[in-house]
């Protein structure tokens, strides 16, 4: 069995045009909805049009991605039902700084692996993050194998959705807040970088890291040093030492 079907089993899921209709206007978090390429009606043409004015992610996929998931009668719509309740960035950035406190945050860009978002989360809320920052599309799914590895933490961690990272990432500059990147397409250290003061730190994909675009936007870039022959580490394992980087300089 495959990982993607194997994360399903571990995730609360409705089906059936009515159902998922139902769960919308009922105002449920909704982790993202997937919808049966092709299908044309009207009611699936309205049921798209509230998810865009809700920001609701969706996808369009074949029939036989909706049939791994269940084999019922899902008249073409599978809607995953998120275990946790998402918050406003801006709040968060907000009640940071009415608290005296600089605002410390984690981008990540299309972390795929739950296992390792569920790892960063859990490391997060140990250093005292203020909250995780995703787009709406392109990470890891938030289910049950995620929530058992945060081993609690995304119970406790706000975590904020945004449907467009680049106009994040620019928000954030706007609001006094320094942007690093983590990669190692830079020469600088973690070490010599510096991470206190208002701070989001983003970590990018298990595959090719940080997107171009989104790495330009950065205020500083900053590298884990490596002396082996292996290039790169986990991302988790690189979130973990340079969230404890950031934690050891902002508590000097």
């Amino acid at each position: 069995m495959k990982n993607e079907s194997k994360e399903h089993l571990n995730t609360n899921f409705i089906f059936g045009i009515h159902a998922v209709t139902e769960a919308i206007e009922a105002g449920k978090e909704i982790e993202k909805v997937l919808i049966q390429r092709g299908i044309q009606n009207d009611i699936i043409k309205d049921l798209i049009s509230k998810m865009k004015g809700l920001k609701i992610p969706f996808n369009q996929v074949p029939m036989e991605k909706l049939n791994k998931i269940t084999r019922k009668n899902h008249q073409g719509i599978i809607c995953f039902i998120s275990p946790i309740q998402y918050f406003s960035l801006d709040h968060i950035i907000e009640t940071a700084y009415s608290k005296g406190k600089d605002p410390f945050l984690v981008i990540l860009d299309r972390i795929t692996d739950v296992r390792n978002f569920g790892a960063i989360a859990r490391t997060m809320e140990c250093v005292g993050a203020d909250a995780l920052v995703i787009q709406s599309r392109g990470n890891a799914m938030i289910g049950g194998d995620a929530m058992k590895t945060s081993a609690g933490a995304l119970n406790i961690l706000p975590v904020c959705r945004e449907e467009n990272l680049k106009n994040t990432i620019m928000n954030l500059k706007s609001s006094g807040i320094r942007v690093i990147g983590c990669t190692e397409k830079t020469d600088k250290q973690i070490y010599e970088t510096e991470l206190h003061g208002p701070l989001a730190i983003i970590m990018g994909s298990e595959e090719d890291g940080i997107s171009p675009e989104y790495l330009k936007l950065c205020d500083a870039a900053a590298k884990i040093p490596i002396e082996g022959k292996i290039e790169s580490l986990n991302v988790s394992v690189s979130a973990g030492i340079i969230l404890y980087e950031a934690w050891r300089q902002r508590n000097q």
